[in-house]
């Protein structure tokens, strides 16, 4: 009642400030990122939340963290205390992400809960307000998520397969001496491919067919060192080199790049994948030949089957007649010499043996390794983070190159020169540098500025510790760049910091293509 003893109305119920995330990989159309908007409002309206804050994440997997700036400023903006809102509305478990360790999608919501910001699915059948009976059914949908992600790729593998044992490519370059040749459905020619350009078609398809003449009578000549005149692989690099021919990537010949020819039985027109496992971002698998997927007698040979079969004859002769002790002395007088050991390192040293060898003899160059006393552990910490941040700069340029699509604008990246160019307008190269923590306990990320010649726009991912998540990106015109130490720190200085940005959504709007018709 109020104070002249009248009955008052029902007291407005308090509007609840909302975030709302959205994520849409390439699966299914039902999690279109239109689609899911639209139940958020509708669920939104219903609680009588309004949402102020939208975190989007289209075309992107929900295997990881990793290339999933949406998500890592939501991150940020909570646990920064920058977030001006109490709950993230997220359509379900599954555009949350498909970890495949649950506990990893448990842990980013922890984050948020910890900071005083609940997680609300909106079309799940439980409310997730931390009790029993919803902690089980999130844990049986993260489950969930993850197993569809396992099954999609097995369906995916076993759909490579079928092409591969077609006699169609299985993917990645056509190697030395060929060129991949796009098909449709039927066989019939459609186009020579260059570097770097894709199908466009989901019923094409590729197939190697013999390249320029000189690269033909390159590859015969190479085998024909090899087997006749009783050449070593480093023999024939070095010979290559002098003639000024180059890979196909267009960098020198190594022994190591001689000895994928000669080992390579695309050149007696076999099509074999499969040979090296990357699944689910996991690391790197080399299989043995029983996992090979092939397909005999599919391309046309550049070079005899007697003279293939002799080659390797001989590949397996020089191996086996090594002893033991005389690979592991050749090692450890390398190891005297540089200090250290790597792959690269071995494949580039003229009187050592190829990496491959140390490989196949000992199981594993960690078990060479073992044997000549050389502890390894830390260059294979550092090849797990580089490989690991590799993958990170990829998917971040993937989805640079989608959303300057998205606004109207094209991208073009050509992974030889390190540079992307947009709208045919202007370059962008991007480089990206762990976060190293000096003795102090400041952290710096290291900055090649060397290799900064050329672009117009230059991009800089900066990490954080944990070699996963973005720290900030550098977007700075190359001219200021180039002017950069080569060591950066958390501050720069107004003239350089004024570069840095939570994402890279500058370079997008740089890119932003409006029609003439949207224009008042």
């Amino acid at each position: 009642m109020n104070k002249s003893g009248g009955i008052t109305g029902p007291r407005e119920r308090r509007r609840v400030r909302a975030a709302q995330y959205l994520r849409m990989s390439t699966d299914r159309q039902i999690y279109s990122i239109d689609n899911q908007r639209d139940a958020i409002r509708n669920y939104a309206n219903v609680m009588g939340y309004d949402i102020v804050a939208t975190y989007e994440d289209p075309g992107r997997s929900g295997l990881s963290l990793g290339g999933r700036p949406g998500l890592q400023r939501l991150l940020e903006d909570v646990e920064g205390r920058r977030a001006d809102f109490e709950t993230v509305v997220v359509y379900d478990v599954s555009r949350w992400g498909r970890f495949q360790n649950t506990d990893e999608s448990a842990s980013y919501e922890y984050r948020c809960q910890i900071a005083g910001v609940r997680i609300e699915f909106c079309a799940e059948l439980f409310v997730n307000d931390g009790s029993i009976g919803s902690d089980v059914l999130k844990a049986i949908k993260r489950s969930m998520a993850a197993e569809y992600s396992r099954m999609l790729s097995n369906r995916v593998f076993a759909g490579q397969s079928r092409i591969v044992k077609l006699g169609f490519s299985g993917g990645g370059p056509a190697g030395y001496g060929f060129r991949r040749l796009l098909v449709d459905g039927s066989g019939n020619p459609k186009a020579m491919l260059h570097r770097n350009e894709r199908k466009g078609l989901a019923s094409d398809r590729v197939i190697l067919v013999p390249g320029p003449k000189d690269e033909i009578a390159t590859v015969r000549w190479m085998f024909n060192q090899f087997v006749t005149k009783e050449k070593t692989e480093a023999e024939i690099a070095t010979a290559l080199n002098a003639r000024g021919l180059v890979t196909e990537r267009g960098r020198p010949w190594t022994k190591a790049c001689v000895g994928t020819v000669l080992a390579s039985e695309k050149y007696i027109g076999n099509n074999v994948w499969n040979r090296i496992s990357h699944k689910l971002l996991h690391n790197r698998v080399r299989n043995p030949p029983s996992a090979f997927v092939r397909a005999d007698n599919v391309f046309k040979p550049l070079v005899s089957r007697a003279l293939f079969d002799r080659a390797q004859a001989i590949k397996r002769a020089r191996g086996y007649l090594i002893p033991d002790e005389h690979l592991l002395a050749d090692l450890t007088k390398l190891l005297k010499e540089r200090g250290k050991l790597s792959s690269p390192i071995i494949d580039a040293a003229p009187d050592c043996h190829s990496a491959s060898i140390y490989w196949h003899r000992f199981g594993s160059l960690k078990a060479a390794y073992q044997l000549i006393g050389y502890d390894a552990s830390a260059n294979y910490r550092k090849l797990d983070i580089g490989n690991r941040l590799n993958q990170i700069r990829q998917q971040i340029i993937e989805n640079l190159m989608s959303d300057i699509r998205r606004v109207g604008g094209s991208a073009l990246y050509e992974p030889r020169r390190k540079l992307m160019r947009v709208n045919g307008e202007f370059s962008v190269a991007i480089w990206i540098a762990r976060c190293r923590t000096i003795v102090t306990g400041y952290p710096r990320w290291q900055f090649r500025n060397r290799g900064l010649v050329g672009p117009d726009v230059t991009v800089l991912i900066r990490m954080k510790r944990d070699h996963q998540t973005v720290h900030d990106f550098l977007i700075a015109p190359a001219h200021e760049a180039q002017s950069a130490l080569g060591m950066l720190k958390a501050d720069n200085g107004v003239r350089l910091d004024a570069f840095l940005f939570a994402s890279l959504d500058p370079v997008v709007e740089m890119a932003r293509r409006e029609s003439i018709s949207a224009i008042p």
